[in-house]
């Protein structure tokens, strides 16, 4: 007998189990990825789809290079019950922000409260409709209307819901939309929505229910899987008839009879986030039990593709019906099959599934293994009765080893930004949205959700949701790693490299473009490489490069247009912080021409940094990479209009210092003057307060009410240099940015880095100016120093207060959450001078929150 040779897989393959889904669309895609599908036993593949949810056995036992299509605890929101019991507590926390789902009552656990609302009713003498479904049903099936109350058995196992009488029609039918949702990670949470679905209608002309029509279920349902049956069902191959269409035509629809769809699309979009905010807690916390000592940030071997059920009211109100977290991908019409196709194959292409992943993964192993063979896996533990200077660099051992884990985190998170950006197809990201305030807003939700849900175990949650390095950006790391490196330094008393750049001391003067052309093409390597799925440039997770660095010149004039390239990148980049803050001090100025002190390359110098701190590939990717003189020239000439002049700038600056200087810090109920005389009080008796406040700031006060209280000034720079700069986001200031290197400076080792500015001891803040290639104006170091003057002045205002109204110095207490004293955006520590009130609120405060006074008038 002839042995049966089974198929070998081809070397650099992608390869794709779908022996548990039913769809042919679904192989379709598959073969069209260019993937290749597994035996049915195979439990090896890159890919695994599923129609029915997973065990958490299965997904624990995968991979990390694998993908398989469900997320453990997402049947929080997918099961009716589960649904409407994780909403109403979500309701009673933040009643304002979830209005979007019908009053519901579970039983048979809100039997007795349901009567008691139908009493109430009667009462009144009103009557309202109610839509009964089974608690874990599915494609319609046990769904009835009622309008009395008494007949509903109290035993069984099903959900109420208040009817939405007064539905959005299209053409006399009343109708529903399946929105599709990817969600890639839920650590941290990234959401996708697809800009297209299906219009369900029902199949009978609408009229609002009464006791005649309560049973014509297909006037009142939409679900397809009902409707299907009915001899009035239209199956149509063109998007604007029958009884499916696609919201493509729907939103042209709206478009064309006036509605706003930019708003349709918002509102959707917010109904969805707000609802898996809900499920995050419950997700993420069975992904971390499913999958222990995975590090925050890693890839997700878990993504999902949500279908959203949402009703319109007339006012076009969203409405949220259910979520299924297995949506049909069947193809009965051509509707079906166009906007089915393309939600799948979009969603495989943002995954970013390579074929390189299983190598990686192996090697990932074996490093891992070696290193715990070795004993190389950690930073070797401290021995009791260790000296402090011991203490000191184990501290600061383990310092750099956070900074450097978060610093990975953040630029493989930058790389999979663009890889998402270049591939996102007809899906858009709306979590974590672009907008800084919707972001907040959302964020905040996400603290409720974790507290009201976790209960008790949530500490670990809010810790991670707080911790500051969280937030930073690659830039802010790369500050605070170079200063650990200082510190220990300082500790093992070697004398500190300079870290600046090194002076210009030579015009070259014929070879300047080839040089140019060489520099950038060189650098765009990284660029061309990231930009396939498949080569090995994509494999780098870290910014860093291996060739020699050379500092290339330029002559006056092609520097000052490198100079303007190099600055309208920056601007462009969202991710990662810009290389946009520079740092010369005044005193080492040299008397060459102004333009001729420009002209030191940006990129550092290879002995300056260690390759774990290069910025130097992270930044240059920015670049343009053109060897055509022609699209240089034209770049160049946009970058010209696009950037203000430096005279502008400089005088911009000026009135940001003026400004700042008029700015004083007010203590609740007493005037200005009493307020400077009660900070020149400390000052003048700091022997008696340097230990109380020492105490207060760096052990009272934990990293979270540090950074509020540096939040009372922060949060009033951004609120005035909007009106200064005339833009609509403060952080497309150059200016902003240098000040947020310096906050972050003062919030350096716990506060330390803001304690040191009331000593002659430890670095100062200036210090992260001396390692940045680029220059600072002495303007704008003026204004960083008048900013740190108002930060002092406002932790003794704080500390003051907080020792008066408690009688000592215990900290700021349980009510520094909802203090209006002491928050950003309720305080009451003003930033005032006398003569003139600036009329403006940033989003979320109301002009009473922060005021501020200038005698310069609308800047």
């Amino acid at each position: 007998m002839k042995r049966k040779v089974r198929k070998k897989k081809k070397k650099g393959t992608i390869t794709a189990n779908v022996a548990g889904t039913k769809f042919e669309i679904v192989r379709l895609v598959i073969d069209e990825m260019g993937f290749m599908k597994t035996p049915d036993e195979d439990e090896t593949s890159n890919l695994i789809w599923c129609d029915s949810a997973v065990q958490q056995e299965k997904i624990a036992e995968l991979q990390n290079y694998q993908r398989i299509n469900h997320f453990p605890g997402m049947g929080e929101i997918c099961r009716k019950d589960f649904l409407a019991r994780n909403m109403t507590k979500m309701i009673k926390s933040r009643p304002l922000d979830y209005t979007f789902v019908p009053r519901t009552w579970i039983f048979p656990a809100e039997y007795t409260q349901f009567q008691n609302y139908m009493k109430e009713l009667k009462k009144k003498r009103k009557q309202k409709t109610f839509i009964v479904k089974p608690a874990n049903g599915a494609m319609g099936h046990g769904i009835s209307l009622i309008r009395n109350g008494d007949k509903l058995p109290s035993q069984d196992h099903l959900i109420v819901q208040e009817y939405i009488e007064k539905p959005f029609l299209m053409e006399g039918y009343k109708f529903d939309l399946r929105i599709y949702i990817l969600v890639t990670s839920c650590d941290p949470l990234k959401i996708f929505l697809y800009h297209d679905g299906l219009v369900r209608m029902g199949t009978e002309k609408y009229i609002p229910p009464n006791e005649s029509n309560l049973t014509q279920l297909y006037m009142h349902l939409t679900n397809y899987s009902v409707n299907k049956h009915n001899e009035r069902f239209e199956r149509d191959e063109t998007e604007n008839k029958g009884s499916k269409r696609s919201i493509k035509w729907f939103t042209e629809f709206l478009q064309a009879n006036q509605h706003d769809v930019a708003k349709f699309w918002s509102d959707i979009s917010e109904l969805v986030v707000k609802t898996l905010i809900v499920a995050e807690p419950h997700v993420l916390h069975a992904y971390r039990m499913c999958r222990p000592g995975q590090p925050p940030g890693s890839e997700s071997v878990c993504f999902e593709v949500l279908g959203f059920d949402i009703l319109l009211d007339r006012k076009l109100k969203p409405w949220l019906l259910e979520i299924n977290r297995a949506p049909s991908f069947g193809t009965d019409q051509k509707i079906d099959y166009d906007v089915k196709r393309g939600v799948l194959l979009n969603a495989l292409k943002l995954l970013n599934i390579r074929t390189s992943d299983k190598r990686r993964n192996l090697a990932k192993q074996k490093a891992e293994a070696q290193r715990r063979l070795y004993g190389q896996n950690s930073i070797k533990r401290l021995l009791p009765g260790s000296s402090d200077w011991e203490q000191q660099r184990h501290q600061l051992e383990r310092r750099k080893e956070e900074l450097k884990e978060r610093l990975a985190q953040v630029r493989k998170q930058i790389l999979k930004e663009e890889h998402e950006n270049r591939h996102m197809g007809n899906y858009r990201r709306i979590y974590p949205p672009e907008d800084k305030t919707l972001l907040e807003k959302y964020e905040n939700l996400l603290a409720v959700a974790f507290q009201t849900f976790l209960s008790g175990r949530a500490a670990s949650f809010q810790r991670e949701l707080n911790n500051p390095l969280k937030r930073m950006k690659e830039e802010d790391i790369l500050d605070l790693l170079e200063q650990c490196e200082i510190d220990d330094e300082k500790l093992m008393g070697k004398i500190a490299r300079p870290r600046g750049p090194k002076p210009l001391s030579s015009m070259p003067e014929s070879t300047e473009i080839m040089k140019r052309q060489k520099y950038c093409s060189s650098d765009s390597s990284y660029d061309s490489s990231s930009s396939s799925s498949e080569s090995d440039g994509n494999e780098k997770e870290e910014y860093q490069t291996k060739r020699g660095e050379k500092q290339v010149t330029y002559n006056l004039k092609q520097s000052s247009h490198y100079k303007l390239i190099q600055q309208s990148s920056s601007i462009r980049r969202s991710v990662s912080c810009p290389r946009s803050i520079s740092s010369q001090s005044p005193s080492s100025v040299d008397n060459r021409p102004f333009s001729a002190q420009q002209l030191i390359a940006s990129r550092p110098m290879s002995g300056s940094r260690s390759h774990s701190l290069n910025r130097a590939s992270s930044y240059m990717r920015h670049l343009p990479h053109s060897n055509d003189d022609s699209s240089t020239d034209s770049q160049m000439s946009e970058s010209l209009r696009q950037l203000r002049t430096k005279e502008q700038e400089d005088d911009l600056t000026s009135q940001t210092l003026f400004v700042l200087k008029d700015m004083k810090i007010r203590f609740p109920g007493k005037s200005d003057a009493e307020s400077l005389l009660l900070i020149e009080d400390i000052i003048d008796n700091w022997k008696y307060h340097k230990t109380k406040v020492a105490s207060y700031w760096l052990i009272k006060l934990d990293s979270v009410k540090q950074r509020k209280v540096l939040d009372i000034v922060k949060t009033s720079i951004r609120t005035i240099l909007p009106h200064i700069w005339k833009v609509p986001d403060v952080e497309e200031v150059n200016l902003y940015r240098i000040f947020n290197r310096v906050f972050n400076r003062l919030l350096w080792s716990h506060g330390q880095g803001l304690w040191n500015c009331f000593c002659d001891s430890g670095s100062s803040w200036e210090s992260i100016f001396s390692k940045s290639p680029e220059v600072v104006t002495p303007l704008q170091l003026q204004c960083c120093q008048r900013l740190v003057e108002l930060c002092k002045q406002c932790l003794l205002v704080v500390y003051k207060y907080a020792a008066d109204t408690r009688g000592s110095l215990s900290g700021i207490g349980t009510d520094w959450g909802n203090s209006r004293y002491l928050l950003p955006g309720s305080t009451q520590f003003f930033m005032r001078t006398p003569t003139y009130n600036l009329k403006y609120s940033s989003p979320g405060m109301t002009r009473s929150n922060v005021l501020f006074t200038s005698r310069y008038g609308h800047l």
